[in-house]
């Protein structure tokens, strides 16, 4: 590893642990609040668990943290700081299957949908996303497939031109699906690695945002028989416990590949990242912990697991 690398990889891991500092405060204060120089002892173990499921670790996690930490120290002194490096190394396990980064295929393009529902920062990660892969050389190509907000559009506009990226946008209240078909004609033109389609995410009506959905996907499928390669759904941090909601709403409406945790700096609910992981057991393509385009990176389950208990 280059020194430049090395430091590009000290300075996310100092974000990494400063945008799950609520989370790493909240769960350490919990912790720390229930020892009293006292052995391991079953009310402790107990107490543990309801603080990690207050924590939005939910309950399976929060019992087979307090199992794991049982197995090794029962009966016996236990410190804090040991208890959160017990805590670190079994979410770590937990984590580790679904640490995935997306596999660009030798598809030209890779096409990738980019669901979830409005305000979880969807149309955000994608430009981060194109910023991630312009950076690492691949030619992409933007989709705005959110043709009801025109905010998104013109966000997305902003994103093309700071990345150099190509956008592909009609005017608002354009079919989304006849946009796809284009943009995907498009990138295959141009010799694209990458598609990144931003689509709506309206839940107030389910049946109607699965129909647009499903249409997109046919019209794709016209094109290229195997796209989409990808369905990213991002869901926001902040949502906490409401983010299993999403997941199997849109489990139910197609079918997501991977998740992208975004705005873990803006809650005290990272947990829920492990909670998902044990639930669902989706690859965690990406996570988010800030407004920059360099705060979206490949999640990685141990340096995420020992800043979500602060020992980082």
């Amino acid at each position: 590893m280059t020194e430049q690398q090395n430091g590009e990889k000290r300075g996310w891991l100092q974000r990494l642990r400063s945008g799950l500092s609520r989370s790493s405060s909240k769960i350490g204060e919990s912790i720390t609040g229930l020892f009293t120089k006292r052995k391991l002892d079953k009310a402790l173990l107990d107490e543990l668990e309801e603080a990690l499921i207050t924590a939005d670790l939910g309950p399976a996690t929060a019992a087979q943290l307090t199992a794991a930490l049982s197995k090794e120290r029962f009966g016996k002194d236990i410190t804090p700081e040991e208890t959160r490096g017990i805590f670190a190394t079994e979410v770590a396990r937990i984590l580790g299957p679904v640490a995935q980064p997306l596999k660009i295929t030798a598809a030209k393009p890779h096409v990738v949908l980019v669901v979830g529902v409005n305000g979880s920062g969807k149309t955000t990660t994608i430009g981060k996303l194109a910023q991630l892969y312009r950076g690492q050389g691949l030619k992409v190509v933007l989709a705005a497939g959110d043709t009801f907000r025109a905010a998104a559009v013109e966000q997305l506009k902003i994103w093309g031109e700071r990345t150099g990226a190509t956008v592909i946008a009609r005017e608002q209240g354009a079919d989304a699906a006849g946009l796809a078909y284009d943009a995907l004609a498009q990138a295959r033109t141009e010799g694209a690695d990458l598609l990144l389609i931003d689509t709506a995410g309206r839940l107030q009506n389910k049946a109607n945002l699965m129909a647009e959905l499903a249409k997109v996907i046919k019209v794709l499928k016209k094109l290229e028989p195997t796209a989409p390669h990808d369905t990213l759904l991002v869901l926001d941090a902040t949502t906490g416990q409401n983010a299993h909601s999403q997941v199997e709403i849109f489990k139910e409406i197609c079918a997501v590949s991977g998740l992208v945790v975004t705005k873990l700096d803006g809650s005290a609910k990272g947990g829920v990242l492990v909670a998902l992981a044990e639930k669902f057991g989706l690859p965690v393509v990406a996570i988010g912990v800030g407004e920059g385009a360099d705060d979206l990176r490949p999640f990685e389950a141990e340096s995420f697991a020992k800043s979500l208990m602060g020992l980082v």
